[in-house]
C-alpha cells in the first residue's frame, strides 16, 4: 500500500479552509439575525436587526446551503 502524502495534505488543507469558511458564513448569518442593544448597557430592542443586516444574513445562509448542496452533489454524482 502506497500513501500519496501530498494528495492527503491537499485534501486536508482544502477541507480545513472550506470548513472554517462555512462556519464563518454561518456565524455571519447568526450575528446578522441577532438583536443588538442600541447603546451599551441598554437592553435589546424588540425591533430586531436592520434590513441590511438581515439581507447579509440571508445571503450568508444561502451560501452555506449552496456549499452543502454542492458537497452532497459531489458525493452522489460519483
Amino acid at each position: 500500500m502506497n500513501i500519496e502524502w501530498a494528495a492527503l495534505g491537499q485534501v486536508f488543507g482544502v477541507s480545513l479552509v472550506v470548513t472554517v469558511g462555512i462556519v464563518g458564513l454561518f456565524t455571519v448569518g447568526i450575528v446578522g439575525t441577532s438583536r443588538r442593544p442600541r447603546q451599551e448597557g441598554e437592553t435589546a430592542v424588540a425591533d430586531g436587526p436592520g434590513a441590511g443586516a438581515r439581507a447579509a444574513a440571508v445571503a450568508a445562509f444561502a451560501l452555506c446551503a449552496a456549499a452543502v448542496a454542492y458537497g452532497i452533489y459531489l458525493i452522489v454524482a460519483t
